[in-house]
């Protein structure tokens, strides 16, 4: 529904200061609207497939993600995103109903032999001669930056800095009564590239840390097993270091520099995960374009931009 679209536009747009004009809103509405569509076509096809997450899933989630504040809190979040309660046990469902989609008709179909094991170590075995000592190191990442689309919809977003250190403050005080690193990164971290892998940035050069202060000093005071306190995170890829939000790090081990052989178990478990994910990227695409090509597809909003461009 338009409406629909037009509460992803409005998350997108944020508290930007300057309002985009008529076309480059209209292009972001495109881009947008082309997710939900993808979205749409997802989960028709598993409503076919009988796997549409169940209300018990929906409910567990959502104690998770109440769990991380109190009522007034989790009230106050809602309402900064323009949701309703049912507003977010829908998107919900969807998050989880694409997940056991994809595990049923992708994840499930991956194997990952020896051999290829040994044909990737073969090939790149200079990833695996560290030349400087390396940190492998968990993360949790919460920004002060609103949604940019619902595409993980069951992990919440805090609108602003001061949410995002109620956020963070919450999340470090679980992780200091026991709860677990691994599972408090996949539903919270809002780093989307490690968040499915359990926060897991893998091993980190040390020259990398060290254009860090904040973060190598308090990394290179860990003992294996270790978090840190609360630290800033920063964009290193942008002009500057944009500020992004608030980080935690957990430090699983360091290792000194020199060649790993393939019969390391870490190599091996190393190199079946990027081969796992890489096998994923590439059967997701091509099931995405296979749904395309058997979905019947109009769009209005396209046509109407269209209509009111020829005039």
């Amino acid at each position: 529904m338009r409406a629909d679209l037009e509460k992803f536009y409005k998350a997108s747009v944020g508290q930007t200061p300057d309002a985009p004009s008529p076309q480059q809103a209209d292009i972001q509405r495109l881009i947008l609207l082309r997710g939900m569509i993808d979205d749409e076509i997802l989960q028709q096809r598993a409503a076919k497939l009988n796997l549409v997450a169940s209300d018990e899933d929906v409910n567990a989630k959502l104690t998770e993600i109440k769990a991380l504040s109190t009522q007034e809190e989790f009230e106050s979040q809602l309402k900064a995103h323009g949701q309703t309660l049912d507003d977010l046990k829908r998107q919900i469902r969807r998050a989880l109903t694409t997940t056991k989609l994809l595990n049923k008709e992708i994840e499930s179909k991956i194997n990952i032999t020896d051999a290829e094991i040994t044909g990737y170590y073969n090939t790149h075995k200079s990833e695996f001669n560290f030349i400087e000592p390396q940190y492998h190191i968990d993360q949790i990442v919460v920004t002060g930056t609103p949604p940019q689309q619902a595409s993980n919809p069951q992990a919440r977003r805090a609108p602003n800095e001061v949410e995002a250190r109620k956020e963070i403050d919450n999340i470090h005080n679980r992780l200091q009564s026991g709860d677990d690193f691994g599972t408090l990164a996949a539903q919270f971290s809002e780093n989307a590239n490690i968040a499915s892998n359990g926060g897991d940035m893998g091993f980190v050069p040390e020259s990398e840390l060290h254009s860090e202060a904040d973060l190598y000093s308090a990394i290179s005071q860990l003992k294996p097993g270790q978090i840190t306190d609360i630290i800033p995170a920063f964009d290193n890829s942008s002009p500057g270091h944009r500020f992004l939000g608030f980080a935690i790090y957990k430090l699983l081990g360091r290792e000194p520099a020199g060649q790993r052989e393939i019969n390391d178990p870490r190599v091996q478990q190393a190199i079946r995960s990027n081969l796992r994910e890489s096998h994923a990227q590439l059967l997701k695409n091509a099931y995405s374009e296979m749904l395309h090509d058997n979905a019947k597809i109009r769009n209005y909003f396209a046509e109407q931009v269209l209509r009111q461009g020829a005039q």
